[in-house]
């Protein structure tokens, strides 16, 4: 056979464990090997005996190390070849899978199926005549179907031979991975056996805690596959940037200011780089936020139509319509004229939009995985380096400047992220979240799958199966009797769980499928004067201080259902330039952050101003003496140098509101509104003697907990214990508290 004699079998002992249809393809593409994860995955995978988690870099070939072995397995038994369920998190990557397995499932004649919202009903009807081959879905669509076709979901998945999960990573720790995980027992469930779990992820912190994602329970079952990236070359250039202001503000009533007039220098000059560097080559910009793209995507733009030369730069984001984001994707995909897209997160996952030169990021990173996600977009072709270009803003300082500022706290974190980044570190997977709205979706989903269904099925299913184990008896019995109340369920005299009047008229809506709400901004209001809006992702309670807008405000009231806060302006100093970028730092990052300032020398990577404003923020470190001191006061407050991640920040300043102090977390530290230190301390000494601290007690006071699809449905005390596991690191704020108490 031709195959017999390609590179590829020579060098290669999984090549020869494969269908030698799909030899043939293989060779017919010029390969001339398997990828590592390639080499690894085809024996673990082949005879469908396990579960098994594949991590690889993007672009590595991950797609093909799980269906090479997978499609031969499927062969095997041809022509009744069985099916796969390929589950992802977004319906542009199904469309992209969708091509790319086409390719190599016409010559085996196995059928891959796309289904998601804008699939023609009739090519899914074929796949619910005759269910075999791939079938690719998002985890609304499954629930759909078991919502819709629950006597029908036996016989679909009957012959299954795989669940796989694409991009992992990105549903662990949510609601939707809540979602994706009940999903799959219901699929074995249905189909009266387990099947092999097959997870693919560019990033993993913690490959043991991503296994007891996939397989809840039996975690040391899971085979583990970690493949690095090959030794590709990475370039990094941190740029140092000092705020300044507008050409001019909106109240001086010139008329039609330019966008070049109103924003900051800053903005301006960063904008003038990225243009200089990046056109007439593909890259991607991160600015952290929606409102930044926007800004950043018209400055470029309107730098072409001065240049009169066509638009190179387009704008991504979630708010943007489908053929808007649909343009910019084809335009990066197109390779005959350079385009750079200025994108959120959308553009973070295994969309295809082709090889880009580069990637810039404005501002911190939400985190160091989402920082390797993005740079996996680089340096794609062979010979090419990844490169990174991050652009720190950092005020001008005076004597007002707060200790943030002081400490070049943007900067610091970007550098930390960096470092954390090239020594291969990422955060760890949060798993341990109860996401109880989550179940509520659930139990609905399945009395409609089953037509009705009992509080017994229910617990062992649920509970006792593991998937909500943190639920105690006394918590389900509460929720199905709120349930009861909210009209979502009605019990028959013969105990079996039904649809309530709002429970039937919910689930028959399109939306119910979807686990998870989209971000919901409130609007902030001062004495009747709307000052903007933001999404609130911190725990805000009445008198709390905030920042935004450049100044501190103090919460006056929240009001969840109009998603309005009313402030008024706090009497503090400055707030300081960094908001913390768009994500929770880890406890990581900021340990490395503290390393950083106590290092001497120069950092390679940080340009000439970079390495001005880091000397800065080192020399006060040191001056300050905050290599021991972890008590500073400012003013007519303290600050708590916890150097500790956002969720252990933000339960430290809940818990201290307990004892009549009014805190709020401020990124590597913990401001108290009150200066007398031995009131703090014995604040803190009593936090650190608690042996064990109530969720629903700590968060009597905050107004603002329903963040999930369904929390409204929790009675209050379940609602508070689900957000504190997701929002919060309690123990973690218990042990900091006597760790600052020892350090006086």
């Amino acid at each position: 056979m031709k195959t017999m004699n390609s590179p590829v079998s020579r060098s290669s002992s999984s090549f020869a464990l494969l269908d030698e249809r799909i030899q043939r393809w293989i060779w017919q593409e010029d390969w001339t090997a398997l990828r590592d994860a390639q080499e690894k995955a085809i024996p673990a995978l082949i005879e469908a005996d396990g579960d098994i988690i594949i991590a690889a870099a993007t672009a590595a070939g991950k797609t093909e190390a799980a269906f090479f072995p997978i499609l031969t397995h499927l062969l095997r038994t041809e022509p009744n070849v069985g099916s796969v369920l390929y589950i992802s998190p977004l319906k542009a990557l199904i469309n992209d899978q969708w091509g790319r397995l086409s390719q190599l499932c016409e010559s085996l004649e196995i059928p891959v199926i796309p289904w998601h919202g804008d699939i023609a009903m009739g090519r899914k009807r074929r796949f619910l005549r005759d269910p075999k081959g791939i079938l690719l879905i998002t985890p609304e669509s499954l629930e759909a179907l078991f919502v819709t076709r629950g006597s029908g979901i036996p016989g679909l998945v009957a012959a299954a031979k795989y669940l796989v999960i694409d991009e992992l990573h990105a549903f662990i720790g949510t609601e939707r991975g809540k979602q994706l995980q009940s999903l799959m027992a219901r699929v074995e469930l249905a189909a009266g056996r387990e099947m092999p779990r097959v997870g693919l992820s560019a990033t993993l912190g913690d490959m043991n805690l991503a296994a007891s994602f996939l397989r809840p329970g039996a975690p040391e079952s899971v085979h583990q596959i970690i493949s690095g990236s090959g030794g590709q070359e990475v370039k990094v250039l941190i740029k140092g940037c000092v705020e300044q202001p507008p050409r001019i503000k909106t109240e001086t009533g010139i008329d039609n200011p330019g966008l070049e007039d109103l924003v900051t220098g800053s903005t301006i000059a960063i904008g003038e780089h990225l243009y200089k560097t990046l056109r007439g080559s593909n890259n991607l910009v991160f600015p952290n936020s929606r409102s930044r793209v926007e800004v950043f995507a018209d400055l470029l733009r309107r730098r072409c139509e001065r240049e009169r030369i066509p638009n190179q730069f387009w704008p991504h984001h979630g708010s943007l319509a489908k053929e808007i984001r649909e343009e910019t994707e084809a335009a990066l995909k197109d390779g005959h004229r350079p385009a750079t897209a200025i994108c959120t997160t959308t553009l973070e996952l295994g969309i295809d939009i082709g090889a880009v030169k580069s990637v810039a990021q404005i501002g911190p990173p939400p985190s160091v995985a989402s920082l390797r996600q993005r740079l996996g977009r680089s340096g794609r072709r062979e010979g090419e380096p990844a490169i990174l270009r991050c652009y720190a803003i950092e005020r001008e300082l005076d004597d007002k400047s707060g200790l943030s500022d002081l400490l070049r706290e943007g900067l610091v974190q970007t550098v930390a992220m960096v470092r954390l980044l090239i020594a291969g570190w990422f955060e760890p997977p949060k798993i341990g979240g109860l996401h109880a709205s989550t179940l509520v979706q659930q139990i609905l989903s399945v009395i409609a799958e089953r037509g009705g269904v009992t509080a017994a099925h229910l617990w062992s299913k649920f509970i006792q199966g593991g998937l909500f184990g943190d639920l105690s008896r006394d918590d389900f019995v509460a929720l199905l009797r709120y349930l009861g109340e909210k009209e979502l369920l009605v019990q028959e005299s013969s105990g079996l769980l039904l649809h309530g009047v709002l429970g039937e008229k919910l689930v028959n809506h399109y939306e119910f499928y979807s686990a998870f709400l989209s971000d919901e901004e409130f609007r902030l209001v001062c004495d009747g004067r709307a000052l903007g809006s933001l999404p609130v992702t911190r725990p805000l309670s009445i008198d709390q201080r905030i920042i935004f807008a450049g100044r501190r405000w103090r919460v006056l009231d929240v009001d969840e259902e109009k998603k309005l806060v009313l402030v008024a302006p706090d009497k503090g100093g400055a707030p300081p330039m960094f908001d913390g970028g768009s994500g929770k730092v880890h406890d990581g990052v900021r340990v490395e952050m503290r390393k950083v300032l106590a290092e001497a020398g120069d950092v390679p990577f940080v340009d000439a101003e970079g390495s001005r404003l880091l000397e800065e923020a080192r020399q006060h470190y040191a001056e300050a003496g905050l290599a021991t001191r972890r008590l500073v006061p400012a003013g007519s407050s303290v600050l708590l140098l916890t150097w500790r991640g956002d969720w252990v920040n933000d339960a430290l300043a809940l818990v201290i509101g307990r004892y009549g102090l009014n805190a709020a977390n401020e990124g590597v530290a913990v401001r108290v509104y009150q200066p007398d230190m031995d009131r703090i301390l014995d604040a803190l000494g009593k936090i650190g003697a608690e042996e064990e601290m109530d969720p629903a007690a700590l968060l009597s006071g905050v107004k603002n907990l329903i963040r999930e699809k369904w929390d409204w449905a929790l009675p209050e005390h379940l609602l508070r214990k689900s957000f504190a596991s997701t929002h919060l690191d309690i123990d973690g704020a218990r042990k900091v508290a006597m760790d600052l108490c020892r350090s006086v």
